[in-house]
């Protein structure tokens, strides 16, 4: 791993990267993470701490608070190191390979990891996907083993199964079900799509109700060896949304490896990030970084919430 691309003086020095943290997520505006209040603030004689001028809250807070990153004994610096690791790495990386990187514990390096996923945990009411026009590909795939379960060699009714909804051009969201029956995959659909798409899936029946609800609904029979058929007004494929578990895949497979049942929301908050904010859509390295960055004000994971 090239030593180079942590130049930046933020990667370098706690200084340097609470002042590019503040200026990420306050800009000009100081906001007290306790009361709002904007700019009613003052230093402290901690480097970093602020106290809040509001009579009714008169706390003292720093750019970490309220965060992913409050109580971390992890130096700032290393934090954004590692914001940058996981959203620059197209299929992840490890834990072991960010605390060998990083010179901090595995277990620390664990803990880190989940934080910042969370981080990249899209937050609050989302907008549905699609609209006008657009095309939305949906599919599901099974990863990893149920808890309890037998290690069985065919079928996928001892695994978890991740259903995943890409917008052509767009993001991505994905989602860990009970099962593929039509009461687990439908409401997650209309919740998440507006009514004016255009639906591609595959020949499964669950999909069916879908073209009375749309504005048109086309499938591939895979079970007949079709990928891809074209018409006048479109291409009738669910190739973009299996790219995507094709990286997932990969990742979870060759880079991490192991992940628990009750982990998977959040890998899979990870891989929609990074898939979200592709170079294809013009957001380089930094800039996601960046994103997932700012990802981090308004959310807490505690150690003990991941065991």
């Amino acid at each position: 791993m090239s030593k180079s691309m942590f130049n930046a003086p933020h990667f370098q020095s706690v200084e340097a990267a609470r002042e590019y943290l503040e200026a990420l997520r306050w800009g000009s505006e100081r906001i007290c993470p306790h009361c709002g209040t904007v700019n009613e603030s003052f230093g402290t004689k901690k480097p970093g701490v602020y106290r809040c001028r509001a009579k009714e809250c008169r706390k003292d807070f720093s750019v970490t608070t309220k965060s992913v990153m409050e109580s971390s004994h992890i130096k700032l610096n290393v934090w954004l190191q590692a914001f940058f690791l996981m959203s620059s790495s197209k299929k992840g990386i490890s834990s072991h390979q960010l605390h060998r990187a990083l010179g901090i514990t595995y277990k620390s390096a664990w803990f880190l990891t989940h934080r910042i996923r969370e981080a990249m945990r899209a937050g609050g009411l989302v907008p549905p996907m699609g609209g006008a026009g657009k095309t939305v590909e949906i599919d599901e795939t099974y990863i990893g083993r149920l808890e309890g379960m037998p290690k069985m060699r065919t079928g996928g009714a001892h695994k978890n199964v991740v259903l995943t909804l890409v917008e052509r051009g767009g993001s991505a969201r994905s989602f860990h079900i009970d099962s593929t029956s039509m009461a687990h995959v439908l409401p997650i659909i209309r919740e998440n799509v507006k009514r004016e798409s255009i639906i591609m899936t595959d020949e499964a029946s669950v999909y069916r109700p879908l073209g009375a609800e749309y504005l048109s609904h086309d499938a591939v029979n895979h079970s007949a060896k079709e990928y891809v058929r074209y018409n006048a007004d479109d291409v009738i494929t669910t190739n973009t949304v299996e790219g995507y578990y094709s990286i997932f895949k990969r990742g979870m497979k060759g880079v991490y490896q192991h992940c628990k049942e009750k982990h998977l929301h959040r890998y899979l908050s990870e891989f929609d990030f990074r898939y979200s904010n592709r170079v294809a859509l013009g957001i380089d390295d930094g800039e996601r970084a960046d994103l997932a960055v700012k990802g981090a004000a308004g959310k807490r994971l505690t150690y003990r919430q991941t065991n």
